[in-house]
């Protein structure tokens, strides 16, 4: 057995295999499916400071290779997860890890406080892919100044592991990243959706409610796999890699290109066991291959 032990900052992984915030519920809901306690991390849905109902349906679209949503954050707000899901989630064996949202730096530094006072919760995954309320709508993520704003103010109110979303819909995905990093963060997670769109030419509508929304799946690997080697060369800190992975050979790439770790997200709703089937497949690749510990391949590219 290889060893699959990694770090994100402070943060202890027994292996690194992750789920994708939005794609696992609060974990619970695979329980039937999966030992929770062999996963490296469990990132659960995001929570925002105030309960949010999200988009009008439609908000979920199939396409080739893939999938469009534009769920909205549905959310019960950070004090329902406070009262109701913590508890039911606090035993688990293994990394519980909140994504933050917010419409404002002020809203995701509140947001995070209330989280940061939780024992059993030992990191959070920052959303910056949030439409600025303040700026017309843009989101956080696709500028430097935004990002910064964003984590600085949740930096001076939260004291564990800060891990970074980023937005892939920019030019330069590495200068968001050394920002970020500059702000205090202690990861970054990439990439985040795609905006996309589908129509339905009978009706001659587009298929989501709102239009546009975000693109997942193995149709946006290519993409994720070349921005997570572009930040990895570009910061100091640890890089989760996420986008379209769904199988051992995908992981491994994105292990490859200098992610620490890797996130599992579409894939888990056609295969709801997939992310232990990668666990042991990156376990048995790196048998196959002599390596001694799953370190051995991080960031190996020539």
């Amino acid at each position: 057995m290889a060893d699959l032990r990694v770090n994100i900052g402070a943060l202890a992984l027994k292996n690194p295999v992750m789920t994708a915030s939005g794609t696992f519920g609060y974990g619970l809901e695979f329980a039937d499916f999966i030992p929770l306690d062999g996963l490296g991390g469990i990132i659960v849905k995001g929570t925002t400071l105030k309960p949010r109902e999200g988009n009008d349906y439609p908000r979920m679209a199939e396409t080739p290779q893939g999938m469009l949503n534009c769920v909205g954050l549905q959310n019960k707000g950070v004090d329902y997860f406070c009262e109701h899901i913590y508890p039911q989630i606090k035993d688990i064996d293994t990394n519980m890890i909140v994504n933050v949202s917010g419409s404002s730096p002020e809203d995701y530094a509140e947001c995070a406080a209330r989280i940061d006072a939780l024992d059993r919760i030992p990191a959070i995954e920052l959303n910056i892919s949030c439409p600025n309320v303040k700026d017309g709508g843009m989101a956080f993520g696709v500028t430097c100044t935004g990002a910064s704003s964003v984590v600085k103010a949740v930096r001076e109110r939260y004291h564990k592991t800060l891990i970074v979303k980023l937005s892939p819909n920019v030019t330069d995905i590495a200068e968001i990243a050394r920002a970020v990093e500059a702000e205090g963060a202690d990861s970054v997670s990439l990439i985040n959706t795609l905006m996309g769109m589908a129509i339905d030419i009978e009706r001659r509508k587009t298929v989501l409610s709102i239009n546009t929304g975000g693109l997942s799946g193995p149709a946006v690997k290519p993409v994720a796999l070349r921005m997570v080697w572009q930040v990895a060369k570009a910061v100091k800190i640890p890089v989760v890699g996420l986008g379209g992975i769904s199988s051992t050979r995908d992981a491994i790439e994105f292990l490859m290109a200098g992610a620490t770790a890797i996130e599992i997200g579409t894939a888990n709703f056609i295969d709801p066991a997939v992310t232990i089937k990668v666990r042991d497949g990156i376990n048995q690749w790196l048998d196959s291959h002599g390596c001694q510990s799953v370190k051995d391949i991080i960031g190996c590219l020539e």
